[in-house]
């Protein structure tokens, strides 16, 4: 029995590894898809935009990876490799939404995140963040 419970600790901890991994990937995700330095943007400028963004991309990579851990194999190295490889798969299906969203709108999206005035295009970008990351979560169940 406690050998069943260190070994669930230990899985628990590596799959929480990846799954920080995977939220710093979306970290430098959304950094590249925005101009200037994302840091700079959210914990310097307080720019809600960019914040919004960043929050949705950083759901959606959680609830990528809670679902691909909720659903893994019996396996644990199985597991563990569909969960990174799905986690990367939501970060390019996001990035590949937030590219056709900038080319359905008007302006650049990357410059409407990074502006200091709040603007609903925030608001629509983080809802496409999320959504894109929901439809990997569906595909994996």
């Amino acid at each position: 029995m406690l050998e069943d419970l260190l070994t669930g600790a230990l899985q628990s901890i590596v799959f929480g590894i990846v799954g920080v991994v995977l939220m710093a990937a979306g970290f430098g995700l959304v950094d590249a898809l925005t101009p200037g330095k994302l840091r700079d943007l959210i914990w310097v400028r307080r720019n809600g935009n960019a914040a919004l963004l960043l929050a949705a991309n950083q759901l959606g990579i959680a609830g990528i990876v809670f679902t691909a851990i909720f659903t893994s194999y019996d396996d644990f190295g199985r597991g563990l490799a569909s969960t990174a490889l799905f986690g990367l798969v939501g970060l390019v299906i996001m990035a590949l939404a937030f590219f056709v969203l900038d080319l359905l709108t008007p302006g650049k999206l990357g410059e409407i995140i990074c502006s200091d005035e709040p603007h609903p295009a925030a608001r629509v970008s983080a809802a496409t963040h999320f959504g894109a990351a929901l439809i990997v979560c569906a595909c994996i169940a």
